[in-house]
């Protein structure tokens, strides 16, 4: 199940911040223990040596006295040195077992849990089997108190650090994150008619420029794509308009009286050829449609491109000969294309050149290698003398329904300015790129076909991608071969 795109996510800087402060409670408390332990083991080692020691003065003691005296002279000496000894604990017992001496339970002699006892054997011959067994305890309740202090102020200070760094963390958070509210705050002012505006945040972390300059480029690019899309349709539309006005005109004229058969067939005609030019505008425009959504040409068996080339060139022999041009084809190359785009592609560079040629020149298709690329890359250019073209109409050569402002008066009726565009779609569709370049009157325009794609699965049909049976069709400029 997708996440709800309107249900608001979590805090960055609340969720920082608790994770900094439960970091910070580890560390810290990692490193308190790691004390407390290190407290705690000095003092253990220190009640072992008092115990030590205690013993020892005990046991001398009692090994000075046990050598000359009997169990009553053992009892005297241990009572006379009870009054001095707090908190400890001593028994004495005879090898049989038999108690010798036991301290009272008074408060001075009770233990507490936390008590050490250290074991002693002395020799007595005055005293029945010879030995006594000592056991003398002392007891460190005082440590214990003073280590459970000292656990309770660590575990206070870890957590008190915790709050406090929380807190910081909550504090500081917000305030380096005062550029992401400012971004999302010019953000909001940008819409579509205010599509001009930009990030800025001059002085900003290093890590939000990348951010910034990617997210401005991109309204870059959707910029240019609105402004693009706007000029599309206002193209659409103009060029729709004239033969849906003709159609009109004609309908209108035709059923203003009573006309013969003969009127009304001539009508039905003329309307037949506005609608052939509609059709076709369509058919261009699915196909680019096609095109931008990534579409792969098929690619079949490598062919010879030159026989391809005269394929196209016999189908406008006569068209250029009515016009006064000559044509011819130079160089070959054996490439895996898709026929039917390539002669398409061709025949609208073909029909471009014828167009804008001067009469009784030539219109020439070079075909070569390009040097430094794959076997299976080609590149194919016409070439045609006339009118040299402005070099900064160059780059827009083949944008949809760009014709120069030259070109705008004889020739618009018979082309609506999707040609050369075409030729970029073919030429991207095989994984290349266009050429342009005009000058000292002659014009050069191709595309070349690379090798990338070459293998790749089969894509969806598309208009323009014919098999053979419609590769005469697939050469008419105005009219191009659809497969659907």
């Amino acid at each position: 199940m997708s996440a709800d795109p309107m249900k608001p996510g979590y805090s960055i800087g609340r969720r920082l911040s608790l994770r900094l402060a439960l970091l910070t409670m580890a560390v810290v408390g990692l490193t308190f223990w790691c004390t407390w332990n290190a407290v705690a083991m000095q003092l253990r080692n220190k009640n072992a040596q008092e115990l030590e020691f205690r013993s020892a003065v005990i046991t001398k003691m009692l090994t000075g006295t046990a050598a000359v005296g009997d169990e009553g002279a053992i009892r005297q000496k241990i009572e006379s040195y009870a009054a001095m000894r707090d908190g400890t604990r001593i028994e004495i017992k005879r090898a049989d077992g038999a108690v010798v001496y036991r301290d009272k339970d008074i408060a001075a002699h009770i233990m507490s849990e936390h008590f050490l006892t250290t074991r002693f054997t002395i020799d007595a011959p005055r005293v029945a089997g010879g030995k006594i067994d000592g056991a003398f305890s002392v007891d460190f309740a005082h440590d214990a108190a003073m280590g459970e202090k000292w656990a309770a102020v660590l575990v206070a200070a870890t957590l008190a650090s915790g709050v406090l760094i929380a807190l910081g963390a909550w504090w500081q958070v917000r305030r380096e994150l005062r550029p992401l509210h400012e971004l999302a705050r010019q953000t909001k002012t940008i819409s579509a008619d205010r599509l001009d505006q930009r990030l800025a945040m001059p002085g900003s972390a290093a890590e939000l420029q990348p951010w910034i300059a990617q997210f401005n480029a991109l309204m870059d690019r959707l910029q240019a794509a609105i402004e693009q899309l706007d000029a599309f349709n206002a193209d659409v539309a103009h060029e729709m308009r004239t033969p849906i006005a003709a159609l009109m005109g004609h309908v209108e004229v035709a059923l203003s009286r009573e006309r013969p058969a003969g009127e009304l067939r001539e009508t039905m005609a003329m309307s037949l050829e506005e609608l052939q030019k509609l059709s076709s505008l369509i058919d261009d425009m699915l196909f680019l449609s096609h095109a931008d959504r990534g579409a792969r040409a098929r690619r079949g068996a490598p062919r010879s491109l030159r026989t391809l080339a005269e394929q196209v060139l016999e189908y406008h022999e006569m068209p250029m000969e009515d016009a006064g041009l000559g044509a011819s084809v130079s160089g070959d190359a054996l490439v895996a294309v898709d026929d039917a785009l390539v002669r398409r592609a061709l025949s609208n560079l073909l029909s471009n050149a014828a167009r804008y040629a001067d009469k009784g020149s030539a219109v020439l298709v070079h075909i070569e290698c390009p040097p430094g690329q794959g076997p299976d890359s080609a590149r194919i250019v016409v070439e045609n003398r006339g009118t040299a073209i402005d070099p900064q109409l160059l780059p827009r050569l083949f944008d949809r329904f760009f014709r120069a402002e030259s070109s705008r008066t004889a020739c618009q009726q018979q082309h609506h300015g999707l040609g050369l565009a075409i030729v970029a779609a073919v030429a991207r569709m095989h994984g290349g790129r266009t050429l342009a370049e005009s000058s000292g009157g002659v014009t050069r325009i191709g595309f070349e076909l690379c090798c990338e794609g070459a293998h790749a699965a089969t894509p969806p049909a598309l208009p323009g991608s014919a098999d053979e049976p419609r590769a005469r069709a697939a050469a008419t400029p105005s009219r191009p071969a659809t497969a659907h």
